[in-house]
């Protein structure tokens, strides 16, 4: 019997991990959005951007939840990969122009997506699995949407 409560145990402690794992890349992409978001001046475009950023916020939410129920404590932030990606995109600079914000933020959801694809093959019990593959389809809207603002040239 205790045998089989430590292995639940191990269990529950991998899927909090895999999830936090999942939550940081939320973050990640709440504050990328937040510096495209201050960086472009299309009001359609920013408008777009403001609502997957939203996304992104009421999908850190539900991990954060979902954690809380395993009896897990959600990370607050993007770790220290996102302190990474957001110090190089302070190197790299900010730019105004539209398609290369765009083409960053698709780029940024992809990213995202092929790393967060990976949990899909971890430890996840099936209500964690539902919830990131819920969050998996809606990231994939996104760059949809992403797609749709980009001039019609940009997409050869």
């Amino acid at each position: 019997m205790k045998t089989e409560t430590k292995k639940n145990d191990v269990t529950t402690k991998s899927v909090v991990k895999e999830l936090n794992s999942f939550l940081e890349g939320n973050y990640m992409a709440i504050h990328a959005y937040e510096n495209y978001i201050h960086h472009i001046e299309d009001e359609k475009i920013k408008k777009q951007l403001q609502e997957i950023q939203q996304n992104h916020k009421q999908h850190a939410a539900m991990i954060a939840e979902r954690i809380q129920n395993l009896g897990g404590v959600p990370v607050d932030d993007a770790g220290w990969m996102g302190s990474m990606a957001e110090l190089f995109q302070s190197i790299k600079g900010a730019t105004k122009d539209p398609v290369h914000i765009l083409k960053d933020a698709i780029a940024g959801e992809q990213r995202g997506i092929k790393k967060s694809q990976q949990l899909l093959d971890g430890d996840l019990d099936p209500e964690s699995l539902a919830l990131v593959k819920k969050i998996l389809a809606a990231d994939e809207k996104h760059i949809e949407t992403l797609k749709q603002l980009l001039p019609q040239e940009e997409l050869l």
